[in-house]
């Protein structure tokens, strides 16, 4: 007889406690055990959350290299049914070797699950026909659990499921995030004490009267904000290091529906476009996306929103300025360029509608569909195409965590027909659906990978560009990580082509993510190694930076209505010298869309109490000392970044921590 010392790990999370008895059989090259009921000196305390218990399973012989395990429970008569969370179970074999297997996932059943040993195995390398089948076996569940949905035709394919409790238990919140969540989304009116204000559809009569609103949870930036919304300075500042930083680019041309002239920007002509472009000083934000859409109805009123052309010029001492302003893409008489030396309001309502414009871009394109949309389809892929014992699994899937039920809240209460967003935004109803379908057919690969695209925009050397700065040196860091974990187990590039799990990952994701449209640049299939770790760089920095990029800050910039209404109610001025203050308070959303919009935007820019932070990986999925030391490293390059950013921002009149690696969730939760 030998003996098998079998170490049980429960999780230390709520509820993660199980009181049924749970039986184990050890499966190895050479034999396999008998199912054994694990019961220890703890007896029912044995699977208590944070529980660490030690079995023995007897064999009349060495069962040779583990290769799985399988678990099972079942509820003792007067118990019932529950869940159980166990991490990982250990396993020291008489040889005295040490076997881990990595589980970090619900037991609610009584059915029989198997979980390989940690060792990271390719479909290459996995060549034991146990392993084989198991894995097999594995992905023909998850193909039934992960289903493709079309939620509208022409943007990205999502997960079937109709609401939370439909998605499989492994992919749920945790009962701290369920908790949290539901609780700031029902007192979210509450907790900024604008519960009376929620159903009252009047007009601001004053600006005193929206600060009242906006008071409470006030921190540095919010405040900031309100103090400075007016000034041009900021206002520039915004798409360089707001929540939108994607629409700034640098103009070597004037576009031909843009008509600024020299005398329009350059008082006596003491400066020259032409000239300003040559140096590099001329940049552009163009909201073409948005032309032409049907804006919403709010409160039986109809809505604007504009799809404006910004200009920019950078001055000698450094500062982004705006210069001009057109509000519609078609020049017209009746369609005014703005600029700084108009009336002081007709100049003010035309950055107002600018901030409108960007804040819907920046909530269908930029956050909605270029991080949330796309990191679901990343994930589903993932739990399609990749079982647990891969390394491209045990590499992403930290970066999916929460993601899908997020993401159908989102569809249940935001993007529905009776959702936030439909109701209290311009862009709401069937504009949403056009900007999402515009969106997608004009993303590129390269604008998801932020070293093409700051030099696509030509901002390489704009100074005071935080979100470029720090987002460059996350990139590189993740990039050298990813391709030291990668590099690891695929040595050459066949073995990328030959890997059919990982090809069916990429095939999948250009089909269901980019609705099989090659102008994108998606790949459809790996054939290099450098292309493998290109693309699992830009998934990870996609789910973690770039979302933390154009989320965290929601309430900061979003929190005081005047600098980013959600909708506007009075069409823009047709001609300059007719707006006034008591215009532009017209022109403002109502107070229930106010306040509506300023709890959600809150609400999104809320962390958990349980988040887990860029590079922090509390489920040890990999064993192997390579991959383990090449994330201890990632980490203390990471805390070395974050100590750079905050030494920097001490300085700043706005600190910029969106992407201070101590603030970035690994995955989209929220």
């Amino acid at each position: 007889m030998v003996d098998y010392i079998v170490t049980v790990f429960t999780a230390d999370l709520l509820n993660a406690t199980t009181l049924n008895n749970v039986h184990i059989k050890l499966v190895g090259t050479d034999g396999e055990s008998k199912r054994t009921w694990l019961m220890g000196l703890k007896g029912l305390a044995s699977f208590f959350r944070g529980a660490e218990s030690c079995f023995t399973v007897n064999c009349s012989t060495s069962l040779g290299k583990l290769v799985l395990i399988e678990l099972d429970k079942n509820h003792l008569p007067l118990f019932p049914e529950d869940s159980w969370f166990p991490a990982k179970v250990e396993v020291k074999s008489p040889e005295g070797d040490t076997y881990t297997f990595p589980i970090y996932r619900w037991i609610t059943d009584c059915e029989v699950h198997r979980f390989r040993e940690g060792t990271a195995l390719t479909i290459i390398d996995d060549t034991h026909p146990l392993g084989r089948y198991a894995r097999q076996e594995e992905l023909q569940q998850r193909a039934k659990d992960y289903c493709w949905h079309v939620y509208a035709e022409g943007i990205p394919h999502c997960i079937d499921a109709e609401d939370p409790l439909s998605l499989p238990c492994e992919v749920q919140f945790s009962f701290t995030k369920k908790t949290e969540f539901a609780y700031d989304a029902a007192t979210g009116l509450m907790d900024l004490e604008l519960k009376g204000l929620a159903d009252y559809k009047a007009k601001w009569t004053d600006m005193d009267a929206i600060k009242r609103a906006f008071w409470y949870k006030l921190s540095h930036i919010p405040n900031y904000v309100q103090e400075h919304w007016k000034e041009d300075a900021f206002f520039s500042y915004q798409f360089l290091n707001g929540i939108n930083p994607m629409m700034i680019q640098r103009c070597t041309t004037l576009p031909e529906n843009f008509p600024v002239t020299d005398d329009m920007v350059f008082l006596s002509g003491q400066g020259s476009l032409t000239d300003e472009m040559k140096k590099g000083n001329i940049f552009l934000c163009d909201y073409k996306l948005l032309d032409g859409l049907k804006a919403n109805t709010i409160n039986g009123k109809k809505q604007y929103l504009m799809a404006p052309l910004v200009l920019l010029h950078k001055r000698p001492d450094d500062t982004l300025m705006p210069i001009a302003i057109q509000l519609k893409q078609t020049p017209a008489d009746d369609n005014p360029i703005f600029l700084p030396t108009d009336s002081e309001y007709d100049w003010l309502i035309a950055k107002i509608f600018v901030r409108s414009a960007d804040f819907n871009e920046h909530q269908l394109n930029v956050h909605l569909l270029r991080t949330h949309l796309l990191a679901e389809v990343f994930a589903v892929s993932l739990l399609r195409n990749i079982p647990m014992v891969h390394p491209l699994y045990k590499l992403l899937i930290p970066h999916t965590r929460y993601t899908l039920q997020i993401n159908v809240l989102a569809r249940v209460t935001l993007i529905s027909p009776t959702g936030i967003f439909t109701q209290f935004t311009a862009s709401g109803g069937e504009a949403m659906t056009t900007i999402l379908k515009r969106s997608l057919s004009s993303l590129t690969y390269r604008s998801l990978c932020i070293p093409e695209d700051i030099a696509d925009r030509g901002l390489e050397d704009v100074p005071n560009f935080y979100y470029r700065d720090d987002g460059l040196k996350l990139w590189d860091i993740i990039h050298r990580f990813v391709k030291g974990v990668l590099s690891y187990y695929y040595k050459k590039d066949t073995e990328v082509q030959d890997d059919p799990e990982l090809q069916k990952w990429i095939s999948d994701i250009f089909e269901h993510g980019f609705l099989s449209q090659a102008a994108t640049g998606i790949p459809e299939r790996f054939t290099t190694v450098a292309e493998l770790v290109k693309f699992v760089t830009m998934v990870i920095f996609t789910c973690s930076a770039q979302h933390a990029a154009v989320n965290s800050g929601q309430y900061d910039f979003c929190g005081w209505m005047p600098n980013t209404p959600s909708s506007l109610q009075l069409p823009p001025p047709t001609k300059k010298g007719k707006t006034s203050k008591e215009k532009m308070l017209q022109t403002f959303p109502d107070v229930n869309v106010t306040v509506k919009s300023m709890a959600t935007v809150w609400l999104l820019s809320k962390h958990s109490s349980d988040s887990v932070y860029l590079g922090q990986y509390p489920e040890g999925h990999f064993s192997e000392d390579t991959p383990c030391k090449l994330i201890k490293a990632f980490q203390g390059q990471l805390k070395v970044l974050s100590a750079a950013i905050k030494a920097r921002n001490e300085s700043l009149e706005i600190p910029y921590t969106f992407m201070d690696p101590a603030e970035v969730e690994n995955s989209v939760s929220i």
